[in-house]
């Protein structure tokens, strides 16, 4: 282990040992107590071992998150905007102590790492959201994470790597820090612009990019996240063969590619300045800055998380002791009487402008409407709809929710025949007691048993989503967060659509036939949803019904002329 040093940007961590002493150390951490890292930890430890995160050698310690969460600094006063921190359950920290040695696992068993302990801290969550965030409010992706999937307990420690993650996917840009410097080195680029970006590019961000180098008379890096990003967002593989594409729209050995594994917060300015630091620990000397830069959208009362500028005010305030350039985003245009994209302050009355919104280019694409030329490149366009077909070529799933004897399950079955008789994609039947016998039948009816039930019901829905099929999920999915995530599993290889079953507690009771309610309020069914257990209410479920005075054969169909007006139906 030691550290890189080469012209641009500062000493660069490198915490992997050497062949012979990883293969040691390997077979010396089989004796350790083993952590299995989330998705979140695989992305972040990579960024850790290889660099990105210099100037830290580890998951912070207690006194450094404190000192990040509240004033954006490490105790020995380096400016670090992120809490970067392994968290656990409490049964794996219980007996952890200052100076043990873990052994930590990629998603596939294998030993990248191991970590001498150094605190064991239960965190103050509401705190750290609030002012690393600037919000308690869970429709931002980082708090609800945070509250929801979060382990309880921090371990900090000092890394040390033994065998980088593993990615099958795109290994020609796969590249550490120390290997994109070098490639800087021997192209002789002394000047850099990176852009970072979660989204396909089109026509406006190629401009945009392109003046920002042309501008500060550099090159570019387009450096896409391909970890963790939004909820929702394109996935990366169409994404990355779209960057591909893009590159050609340059001038000739002007502008490069290559993969980020970061797993974003979505944290607006505390982001920004994070992406800053990252790009110059990459060898970057200026970093694109846009309006609302890794912002999340709106907040529970429909206002921004963030305001538009407040991502470049900080790094305008920090910018001398960040040692990385910011290029601030200047949103372009494209004006119809010019033909050409435009700088929105350079637009005059005489401009007649043209704008497709994200909101309108994922319409366009779910309804296969055309998507003119001059918002995007032809063959960007054709990766966008290999990967994301019109609506009613997509798979979906329809997620039923709601209290025992509320007709979820009889309106699911009414929908299944009304789907099969239509005929054109596989439909599969999830019903809550089928998957108890076939998927569950371990489990009991605790908290902590729903959400295992609901998780696995959220993941074979994707898969048959993934494929194309129609999933239809008639559990009772009590909780809110856990339905939230099924969605967020699910949305990204198609569509969701809840239907809230919303038939009061007492028509349920009357409906009865199994006289479960009865023995729930004797107290002979513990954690009983509606009695001795909540039932969170959907707030934004696509349809509510009511079947108390409605027939399952009319609610189905209710919900299928919904379907039809989404599109899944044609």
């Amino acid at each position: 282990m030691g550290a890189f040093k080469e012209p641009h940007g500062g000493e660069l961590k490198n915490l992997y040992l050497d062949n012979g002493a990883a293969e040691a150390a390997k077979r010396t951490a089989g004796d350790f107590p083993s952590w299995d890292l989330t998705e979140r930890q695989v992305c972040d430890i990579e960024l850790l071992l290889n660099g990105a995160f210099s100037p830290l050698e580890g998951f912070l310690n207690k006194d450094d998150y404190d000192a990040v969460c509240s004033g954006m600094r490490l105790v020995s006063g380096v400016l670090w905007p992120m809490p970067i921190t392994l968290d656990v359950s409490e049964e794996f920290a219980a007996d952890l102590e200052s100076g043990d040695t873990i052994a930590l696992r990629d998603l596939e068993g294998v030993i990248v790492a191991t970590l001498e302990v150094g605190d064991v801290w239960t965190p103050d969550k509401e705190t750290e959201a609030r002012n690393v965030f600037g919000t308690t409010d869970e429709k931002h992706p980082a708090v609800h994470y945070l509250n929801r999937i979060a382990g309880p307990v921090y371990v900090g420690g000092k890394l040390t790597g033994i065998e980088a993650p593993m990615h099958y996917d795109f290994k020609h840009l796969r590249e550490s820090p120390a290997e994109v410097r070098a490639r800087f080195k021997k192209l002789g680029w002394r000047k850099v612009v990176a852009f970072q970006t979660r989204n396909p590019m089109h026509r406006a961000h190629q401009e945009i990019s392109h003046l920002a180098a042309r501008e500060v008379e550099a090159n570019l890096l387009i450096h896409p996240v391909v970890g963790m990003t939004k909820p929702g967002d394109v996935d990366h593989y169409t994404r990355v063969r779209c960057y591909e594409h893009i590159l050609k729209y340059y001038p000739e050995q002007t502008t490069s590619l290559s993969l980020l594994p970061l797993a974003m917060r979505m944290g607006g300015p505390r982001e920004a300045m994070w992406h800053a630091i990252i790009r110059k620990n990459f060898g970057c000397t200026h970093l694109i800055v846009g309006r609302d830069h890794a912002g999340p959208g709106n907040d529970s009362n429909g206002d921004p998380f963030y305001g538009p500028y407040d991502a470049q005010d900080l790094l305008n305030e920090y910018a001398e002791e960040l040692d990385i350039s910011m290029v601030p985003f200047r949103m372009m245009v494209y004006s119809e009487n010019k033909a050409q994209y435009i700088p929105i302050d350079e637009k005059t009355d005489n401009d007649h402008v043209l704008n497709i919104s994200g909101t309108e280019l994922r319409r366009r694409l779910q309804e296969g409407l055309e998507i003119p030329d001059w918002f995007s490149f032809p063959d960007v366009i054709t990766e966008l709809r290999r990967t994301h077909p019109p609506r009613h070529k997509q798979g979906f799933t329809v997620l039923f929710t709601g209290l025992s004897g509320s007709g979820k399950s009889t309106i699911a079955h009414a929908l299944m025949a009304k789907l099969m008789e239509v005929g054109g994609r596989a439909v599969t039947l999830l019903d809550g007691d089928i998957v108890r016998k076939n998927l569950s039948s371990e489990l009991g009816f605790s908290k902590e048993h729903r959400d295992i039930n609901i998780a696995r019901i959220g993941f074979v829905a994707a898969e048959i989503t993934r494929n194309g099929g129609i999933a239809i999920c008639a559990p009772i999915a009590p909780y809110a967060h856990k339905r939230r995530v099924v969605r967020d599993v699910i949305e990204p290889h198609g569509g969701f659509v809840e239907v809230h079953v919303a038939t009061p507690l007492e028509v349920c009771e009357q409906r009865d036939r199994k006289g479960l309610y009865a023995q729930a309020r004797a107290g002979k069914i513990k954690e009983f949803t509606g009695i001795s257990a909540p039932y969170e209410v959907p707030e934004n479920a696509e349809m509510v019904i009511d079947t108390t005075d409605v027939s399952p054969d009319l609610a189905a169909h209710r919900i299928f002329v919904k379907l039809e007006s989404m599109g899944f139906i044609k």
